[in-house]
């Protein structure tokens, strides 16, 4: 017999094709509403800094770090070299100018020193051996030219006597040739000696004046070999504090190296670091200030050096007005450098929003402070507590300047507890 099967009204395919049908309705519908609104991200209030626009005083500044270093650091090399002999003083020790430090030895250098003081003295005993053989020669060429104005003085008188004689032939001529041949002698010999004395005198002083240039060029020597051992005794070249001495007894020291160093302690700098982004706006007279014991001091570029190393550049400032009392070489200082000089400026607080928007947005709260939305802004100038506002925000709007990192591209904050 037959059986009447029964017709389903609800089959599997029917129910699936419902079923996307369905889903498909609620995906537009979905998209239909987000799609027409802002990406909204609920926050808590008290997980987020919220900051007001203000306008008031600006000045760009950056935060450097100094070093408190001595005015003048007089550096102390060795000008000869040699073993360390002994220690007079040590380091930290305040000198005097011409106060010793430490005694060198240097075994050739002081038998050269001997060896010229011995040449010296041989040259200068030389010297005086001639200057007495000198004298004695002139000497003598004084007594053969007293010799001869005697002689042409006798001369003369028989000559003048023979001459009246022969003159009234009281005497022959042969008698008168001898007087005249007498006389005409001793002229010539008198002159020659004349001559002779005066050659005499100009050779000596030649003579002596050659010895005294070579025994002044001997004596310059000697003064420089004395004076090259006397370097061996390290003296402090002017007043202040030997610092960063690190010699010990027997060691061997080079010539030219360094011994250590000595701050004159009449006024201190500051030697500081700065990054070489700022080079082209850092230039002498730029101040800068720092706090010290609870009061703030302020100082002055003098120096700039542009040399960069390790990506800073370095500058030496100095006090202006009062040097704090019980600073020290080598400490710290914490130092704000101004850019640029005070103006009025529209300021929004630093923040950790600059790192997401680079300073182009900002999400303002609106005024009833349930909600906070993306407004475009534009930046200027900042230091380490400000950024200088130029457009899109006013004094008085508030802004939410903590981190946007988890925000992802959300378009409006609801604050919500």
């Amino acid at each position: 017999m037959d059986r009447i099967i029964e017709k389903k009204k609800w089959n599997s395919k029917r129910i699936m094709l419902i079923t996307g049908v369905t889903a498909l309705i609620v995906l537009i519908t979905l998209c239909i509403v987000f799609g027409s609104g802002k990406s909204k991200l609920t926050v808590d209030p008290e997980r987020i800094t919220i900051s007001e626009v203000t306008k008031g005083p600006f000045q760009e500044f950056i935060p450097v770090n100094g070093v408190v270093l001595p005015i003048t650091t007089i550096y102390l090399d060795a000008v000869e070299g040699g073993r360390v002999e002994k220690l007079f003083v040590e380091d930290g020790t305040d000198m005097k100018k011409g106060d010793p430090i430490m005694k060198l030895s240097d075994l050739d250098l002081e038998l050269s020193l001997a060896n010229q003081q011995t040449q010296v003295f041989n040259v200068l005993t030389q010297m005086q051996i001639s200057r007495d053989q000198a004298q004695q020669n002139t000497i003598g060429k004084l007594q053969n030219l007293n010799d001869a104005d005697n002689t042409l003085k006798e001369a003369t008188r028989l000559y003048t006597l023979d001459k009246k004689l022969y003159a009234q032939k009281a005497i022959g001529l042969q008698e008168y040739q001898v007087a005249l041949n007498a006389y005409d002698y001793a002229v010539s010999k008198r002159k020659l000696n004349a001559q002779i004395l005066k050659q005499d005198s100009t050779s000596v002083k030649v003579q002596a004046q050659q010895s005294q240039e070579s025994y002044n060029n001997m004596k310059n020597t000697l003064d420089l070999m004395k004076q090259k051992v006397g370097d061996l005794i390290v003296k402090a070249p002017v007043d202040g504090q030997l610092t960063s001495m690190d010699a010990e007894v027997g060691q061997n020291i080079n010539k030219g190296e360094r011994l250590g160093e000595i701050d004159v302690l009449s006024g201190y700098k500051v030697r500081v670091n700065i990054d070489e982004h700022y080079l082209s706006r850092v230039y002498n007279g730029l101040m800068g200030d720092f706090s010290f014991a609870d009061k703030t001091y302020k100082l002055k570029i003098k120096k700039v050096f542009t040399q960069v190393t390790n990506g800073q550049f370095q500058v030496d400032m100095e006090f202006v007005g009062v040097v704090p009392t019980g600073i020290r070489r080598g400490q710290t200082l914490q130092i704000r450098l101004a850019l640029s000089d005070q103006t009025q400026a529209m300021l929004v607080p630093k923040g950790g929003f600059y790192q997401t928007t680079g300073g182009n947005w900002i999400f303002k709260l609106s005024a009833d402070g349930k909600t906070a939305y993306k407004v475009d802004i534009q930046l200027n100038r900042q230091n380490p507590d400000y950024y200088e506002v130029t457009n899109g925000l006013q004094p008085g709007d508030r802004v939410v300047t903590s981190s946007y990192d988890t925000y992802g591209d959300m378009q409006e904050l609801v604050l919500s507890k």
